[in-house]
């Protein structure tokens, strides 16, 4: 005999609402990690145009917002800042950072298969190389 409490089909026995809530910077950063060591679900999405940088979606589940940026040899973002929690990593090629603080400006290449947490600062970035540049990012979906 299956008991009654799993008979009314909801997540709580009660009755009482569930809430999720939204990943941590640490749950984003696994996803990244996971998804950059499985090129076949995203690679045949990637575009090289050398207009300028090409920013596809890949998927928006559990509240979170994945794509994939691919940077052409030269190009620069203009300064900006994050609003949100952002995390990304450099998957193919190669990028630089050029961040501003109240301290100064400091400029460091950000290599491949490191995931970083964007968020509250200032940057700038540009592929300094002579190749493509290909990216992963997740934020929460607003």
């Amino acid at each position: 005999m299956v008991p009654d409490l799993t008979m009314r089909g909801q997540d709580d026995p009660h009755g009482r609402a569930t809430f999720r809530r939204p990943p941590t910077v640490g749950q984003l950063a696994a996803r990244i990690h996971t998804l950059s060591a499985s090129p076949g679900d995203w690679w045949h999405r990637v575009r090289f145009e050398p207009a300028g940088p090409v920013r596809v979606p890949l998927d928006e589940v559990d509240g979170v917002r994945l794509w994939l940026t691919t940077w052409p040899p030269g190009h620069r973002t203009d300064v900006h800042d994050h609003s949100g929690t952002e995390v990304s990593t450099v998957i193919a090629g190669e990028l630089a950072e050029i961040r501003i603080t109240p301290e100064g400006v400091t400029e460091r290449p950000l290599r491949a298969n490191r995931v970083r947490v964007h968020g509250g600062r200032t940057h700038e970035l540009t592929n300094p190389g002579p190749a493509y540049a290909i990216t992963l990012h997740a934020n929460l979906a607003s």
